[in-house]
């Protein structure tokens, strides 16, 4: 076990790494390598609302302002990425499919044993699905047309869907490409290169891989927050790890924005990642609130002092801010949100109601910081006009 004292890292030196490690120190310029912005993050959330512009392209384009959205969709036809489940539906680089077969075990048999899936079809009704996208080629859910009976609710699904979902989870089909974010379901073995789908490591590697992973792109993390960061393996799994291998981890204590410490774990390289931290750009960012720093909403409050909510799915009047609200950064402090949406037909993005953080004075400075990041965001979403109230 380890021996001696925890490193104490200062609440400055853990935003800075925390920004770092998940692309937002930097200015967000200069030539784009998708390819290596999504590995670098491990995975980007796919989300279907489109406000200003779907989480997806927002994420990717707050890390480097020349992304445009019919990049990610040819990055995926060209089979250097793939999608499937972390936390939720999301993107990973090709390259770790063999280091991904567990996740498709693992959710295929929490389907099996949640009880809002008894209404797939069985395995005879899967395979005739399966040799129908043989025979076809990729069919969206929009190629079928099975009904449930009685049916009321939106999200009940119908069995095709449940039994392509099901396919999808246990890797057995694959996204073969998106039109209009329409998912389009193809055989596993057409989409995953031959290289890859024959590589098989063991369970314990795999998590290996998931662990040491997400300390990487943490920089320092608690037991609960590596076993959230993939979301692909549980607390237990998570525990035996780090009892495995705290001899070759860091104990850590983390300063918070209050002051107090919390426990955790660092790779070996924590202390020279902390000696070569840079100072984050005083950019002013719109995040989107799927965005990794903000994900996890726990970490961001302790580490940022600030406090975030979606609450896109809370009744109107329950709202404390609005339907789909964007968190302001500016360096390495959340100075406010913003609720905004751009309307594609108009060509007009319309700023519609503004926070400030107590504290934050907001000063002609920031404002034009703010009046530019609006600008370059319209951009992405493709709209030309600005309003503000």
């Amino acid at each position: 076990m380890v021996t001696g004292a925890p490193l104490r890292i200062p609440n400055r030196a853990a935003r800075w790494l925390w920004l770092e490690a998940q692309g937002l120190a930097d200015t967000p310029t200069g030539p784009l390598d998708l390819p290596a912005l999504i590995h670098d993050l491990g995975f980007v959330q796919l989300d279907t609302i489109r406000v200003i512009s779907r989480a997806h392209h927002h994420i990717l384009w707050s890390r480097n302002q020349n992304y445009r959205e019919p990049m990610l969709g040819r990055l995926l036809k060209s089979r250097g990425i793939f999608e499937h489940f972390t936390h939720d539906a999301s993107v990973l680089p090709m390259a770790f499919l063999p280091m991904w077969r567990r996740q498709f075990r693992r959710r295929a048999e929490i389907i099996r044993n949640a009880g809002w899936w008894k209404g797939m079809p069985d395995a005879q009704g899967r395979a005739e699905i399966r040799a129908r996208i043989a025979r076809e080629g990729p069919l969206s859910t929009h190629d079928f047309d099975t009904r449930v009976e009685g049916r009321k609710e939106m999200w009940q699904r119908p069995p095709h869907k449940l039994a392509l979902d099901y396919m999808w989870y246990a890797g057995e089909l694959a996204t073969s490409h998106r039109e209009n974010f329409t998912k389009f379901y193809d055989l596993a073995e057409r989409v995953f290169p031959a290289d890859l789908q024959v590589q098989e490591h063991p369970e314990a590697t795999q998590i290996d891989w998931l662990c040491r992973g997400a300390l990487t792109r943490c920089g320092f993390a608690t037991t609960g927050e590596i076993q959230r960061f993939w979301d692909a393996m549980d607390a237990r799994e998570t525990r035996t790890w780090i009892n495995a291998n705290a001899a070759r981890l860091v104990p850590v204590e983390v300063e918070d924005a209050k002051g107090d410490l919390t426990k955790g774990w660092a790779l070996p390289d924590i202390e020279m990642r902390l000696a070569n931290v840079q100072k984050p750009t005083s950019r002013l960012r719109i995040l989107n609130p799927f965005d990794p720093v903000i994900r996890d909403r726990a970490r961001l409050e302790r580490l940022f002092g600030f406090q975030y909510r979606n609450e896109m799915f809370t009744p109107a009047a329950k709202r404390v801010w609005g339907y789909h609200v964007y968190p302001l950064l500016e360096g390495d402090r959340f100075i406010g949100r913003i609720e905004a949406r751009a309307d594609r037909g108009r060509g007009v993005l319309a700023l519609e109601k503004q926070w400030i953080e107590p504290g934050v004075q907001w000063t002609a400075a920031r404002d034009d910081k703010l009046q530019a990041e609006l600008m370059r965001i319209a951009r992405l979403a493709g709209v030309d006009r600005i309003t503000r109230p």
